[in-house]
């Protein structure tokens, strides 16, 4: 060989292998790195080190330095991958070097999501005497008012609430608020709250507030809100694809319609023993399927938007408790909720956007742990099959069943299905005999309620405009 056939043919060869070796180190640099070699300080560290968190995830390792050196971040990574982590530790190095009442403001689509969040925030400030609100729909404004009297360092908040407090609560205010945090932006970002979150963030001061943005998906409504209150944002992008994490097994099954409840049972007598979340795309499935479960002797549990909150929050603690292992939910739940004891999620409903999926699916194999996915396919539901394949850009396996073995549960199951459906018509009818007393308002993301209140529905003999709290004369 000539010394010019090896002089051109040496250089794509060697810059293969530099760049081979960059991946391998880039790795290996990931894999080792610890929370104090992100910048955080010792007390924080140690607080981690409690917690179990024993080494940082991919989007912590990330994240941290950039939002420590004072930089504004948007945070792309698979649901489960520890995003919380990613914007509270910085969030409380840098209250503990500059203490202030209301210091930072976490916004977030769910009532389950902001109650998780206000935890981990508690669980970690513990030992520096940190205060925390949760302002959530649902609640009494009341005691909420009390709350934010107290001058919380950090507020979690629905959008909603959060406006309904700043329109209506004496002497309260965000001017000198440092932090702003939209965790699971794209769903805040949707239509129900993008009038919300820009009455919010007309109420924040522009000069001086960092901000932080983290999703397992992004949609385009992200770059609006990067325009109108992002100062030069840092994109970390961790999974470039829409992705689930690698320990978890996902599986479709093809049935009709009609035989979605005795496929159910039968996987929940093939995996018993397991914990399960089954979602569903109503209110009214949550409840008939719990019932229908509950009346073969499994320990069911219904969580839906049209529950009052503390049926909500006490359905969730009996799950999180193990005192009942099967969850039935809407999307409310498909959100950020970290319960690591889930073993098995069911998509009894097909979600409508592809993209939910992701979020669905990501309450089980969390934090390193295993975990399957199963969707049942009816023959209505191929198209909206076709595009989370499409999304996840690859074909899911086939969950193997016997047919023969699935229908001898049939007339089980049947019996089942008059009694859940007649303990519904009966909740019905009780329901319409009394008259609510209470406004039943919802603010989670199925609901769009907010922005009459902020946008003058209201009385129209009388002209007076209701403001989520009293009548007032316009």
């Amino acid at each position: 060989m000539s010394s010019s056939e090896s002089e051109g043919e040496a250089p794509p060869d060697n810059t293969e292998n530099t760049e081979e070796i960059k991946d391998i180190d880039t790795s290996r640099q990931q894999e080792e790195k610890t929370f104090q070699d992100l910048g955080l300080d010792e007390e924080l560290v140690a607080r981690c080190e409690a917690l179990g968190w024993k080494k940082p995830t991919k989007i912590q390792c990330e994240a941290i330095p950039l939002a420590l050196e004072g930089k504004d971040v948007i945070g792309l990574a698979e649901t489960g991958s520890g995003k919380t982590g990613a914007f509270a530790l910085p969030v409380l190095q840098a209250l503990r070097d500059n203490p202030q009442r209301f210091f930072g403001l976490v916004l977030t689509p769910t009532r389950e999501l902001a109650f998780q969040i206000a935890e981990q925030f508690d669980v970690l400030g513990e030992k520096f005497g940190l205060k925390c609100a949760a302002l959530v729909g649902g609640m009494d404004m009341v005691s909420q008012a009390v709350m934010i009297g107290k001058k919380p360092h950090i507020i979690i908040a629905t959008p909603g609430r959060l406006v309904d407090h700043l329109e209506n609560t004496k002497g309260f205010n965000l001017r000198q608020l440092k932090y702003l945090i939209l965790d699971e932006a794209d769903r805040i970002l949707n239509l129900d709250f993008e009038k919300e979150v820009d009455k919010i963030l007309s109420c924040l001061p522009k000069d001086g507030r960092k901000n932080m943005l983290f999703s397992a998906t992004m949609t385009k409504k992200v770059a609006k809100l990067q325009r109108a209150s992002l100062t030069d944002p840092v994109k970390v992008e961790v999974s470039s694809k829409y992705q689930t994490v690698d320990k978890l097994k996902q599986y479709y099954l093809f049935i009709p319609e009609k035989q979605k409840d005795v496929y159910l049972v039968h996987l929940m007598k093939e995996m018993a023993g397991n914990s399960f979340i089954i979602f569903c795309s109503t209110c009214n499935g949550t409840m008939k399927l719990a019932l229908m479960l509950r009346s073969l002797g499994y320990g069911a549990v219904p969580l839906n938007g049209q529950m009052s909150q503390d049926k909500r929050s006490g359905m969730l603690k009996k799950f999180k408790q193990r005192n009942r292992n099967i969850l039935i939910a809407t999307d409310v739940a498909s959100r950020g909720l970290d319960i690591p004891h889930v073993d098995v999620v069911i998509n009894y409903d097909i979600p409508t956007h592809s993209k939910d999926y992701i979020h669905r699916v990501g309450r089980t194999a969390r934090a390193g742990r295993a975990g399957k996915a199963v969707t049942f396919v009816s023959q209505y539901d191929l198209e909206l099959y076709l595009r989370i394949e499409q999304l996840l850009g690859r074909k899911m396996p086939k969950y193997e069943t016997e047919e023969e073995i699935v229908m001898s549960l049939a007339e089980s199951v049947a019996e089942a299905q008059r009694y859940a459906q007649k303990e519904l018509k009966e909740m019905e009818e009780k329901k319409k005999s009394k008259k609510r007393k209470k406004d039943n308002f919802d603010d989670s993301e199925q609901f769009v309620g907010v922005r009459d209140r902020i946008g003058g529905a209201g009385n129209k003999k009388t002209g007076k405009k209701f403001d989520g709290k009293k009548f007032k004369r316009k």
